[in-house]
């Protein structure tokens, strides 16, 4: 995939050209969006909520009209994942919100996902009927037991067609592994494993057995703790590899072939800071809040606060690429932490080729980096422009002196209107972006 495939060549003006669709969530505070994930074929998208809610979309099939395009995104199933639960040893309320959502490859007609609060992790299997079994003999047809000595007669049970229903059953719940917060879960490639991270523990865990913890930093004394875990990964293709982010800018690339514990890591990926630079917030901007290995393996994608940086697994000591999201907000830092702003996690994105970077940004802007032409848009995501089939225009936004017309000025931004999570489809131009409690799904301009 290439940004150029979306670029305006007969209008010359536009870098992009994107289709829009706004899928229909409620605007309740516990519908905004927390999570968003397309499964491994992309037919399938999930989002997370804060109320605890898993809704699944599905992409239509190919109309026979229009062969050349496919089906818009409708929903498929929508179900409660968690509850919000009571810590009674702790006295502490465990809030519902939908941390993260994984898809684990469909082995069958049924798919499985995995979904996690703070807490809790749980293993979704979602599936389909479209038969209902009919002629029991001691049970009637409401399903309340018959009089034994009314049955005269031995009935053989058959399947009778009915509207199609979508059922999601919990298979597993994973609880009390936790200590902190669940950040991050992640399956490995064998498919048989995954893991979840908090502030400060990696467990591993079996999908039929129990869990292990590979990755401690509690100290002995929490008054030494320098650094948290802010989220962590499998390599896509080696099982026994992962890598985890921390809180102080560093990544920890670790293998599991070396001990049980991997309280030491194989790399360690750090860029030297610049002394000219250094300022009171330099710690908090540098705190990494998502880190995703490239499809093939060969790269991580870290996002910090005002950047998106590629690092070489065969570099340790600083990115090959660093792309700055809004660097324009450097000089409104003291404002942003007023606000806790300065503590948002933008989540970061590849493509399906790795070679274009999404990610998100206030005032419902999200970025994209073409790391091959080195070019970069800024497009909004916003109702105003989100008509079926309107195009994206890029945005701009100046920093000082004289605006023009169609840029946005930086003080008149809305830092409440955040996209921190986006999803990019595995194999074609099509991406969901979370903004607040809307989804909107874009895909390229088809000619």
């Amino acid at each position: 995939m290439d940004l150029l495939m979306w670029e305006q060549q007969e209008c010359g003006a536009g870098l992009l050209r994107l289709e829009g669709t706004i899928l229909p969530i409620s605007r309740d505070s516990a519908d905004i969006i927390s999570t968003v994930e397309f499964n491994h074929t992309g037919e399938l998208l999930a989002t997370g909520d804060k109320g605890g809610r898993v809704v699944i979309f599905q992409r239509e099939q190919e109309s026979k009209n229009q062969p050349h395009r496919r089906g818009e995104y409708n929903v498929y199933s929508t179900f409660q994942s968690h509850e919000p639960e009571f810590d009674y040893l702790k006295s502490l309320e465990i809030e519902e919100k939908i941390n993260k959502i994984r898809w684990l490859p469909q082995q069958n007609a049924a798919y499985f996902l995995l979904s996690t609060n703070d807490k809790t992790v749980k293993l979704w299997k979602v599936s389909e009927r479209d038969k209902r079994p009919e002629g029991y003999n001691l049970k009637d047809e409401d399903g309340r037991l018959r009089d034994p000595s009314m049955i005269t007669v031995l009935r053989v049970p058959v399947l009778r067609p009915m509207d199609l229903m979508v059922e999601a059953t919990p298979r597993r719940v994973f609880a009390n592994a936790h200590t902190y917060h669940i950040n991050s879960i992640s399956v490995n490639s064998d498919y048989e494993t995954y893991m979840s991270a908090d502030d400060l523990r990696i467990n591993l865990w079996n999908f039929e057995i129990t869990n292990q913890n590979i990755v401690d930093i509690k100290p002995a004394n929490m008054e030494e703790l320098t650094e948290v875990i802010t989220a962590a990964e499998f390599h896509p293709h080696h099982c026994n590899t992962f890598v985890y982010s921390s809180s102080k800018g560093t990544i920890r690339l670790c293998d599991m072939r070396t001990a049980a514990l991997c309280d030491r890591h194989a790399k360690f990926f750090e860029e030297p800071e610049d002394p000219s630079n250094r300022s009171f917030f330099s710690e908090i901007i540098s705190s990494i809040s998502d880190v995703k290995f490239s499809h093939n393996g060969r790269y991580i994608m870290t996002r910090d606060y005002l950047t998106v940086k590629v690092w070489d697994l065969n570099m340790e000591n600083r990115p090959i690429e660093t792309y700055q999201v809004h660097d324009y907000l450097r000089s409104k830092l003291c404002s942003l932490y007023e606000n806790d702003c300065i503590f948002d996690k933008f989540e970061c994105v590849w493509n399906g080729s790795d070679s274009v970077i999404m990610t998100g940004s206030y005032n419902n802007f999200f970025r994209m980096f073409d790391r091959n032409t080195k070019r970069d848009v800024t497009l909004e995501a916003s109702r105003e422009n989100s008509k079926p089939r309107a195009i994206l225009k890029p945005r701009k936004v100046c920093v000082g002196g004289k605006r023009r017309k169609d840029e946005i000025s930086v003080d008149s931004l809305d830092f409440s209107k955040k996209i921190l999570h986006t999803a990019w489809h595995p194999s074609e131009n099509i991406i969901a972006v979370a903004a607040t409690n809307n989804l909107y799904i874009f895909q390229d301009k088809v000619n």
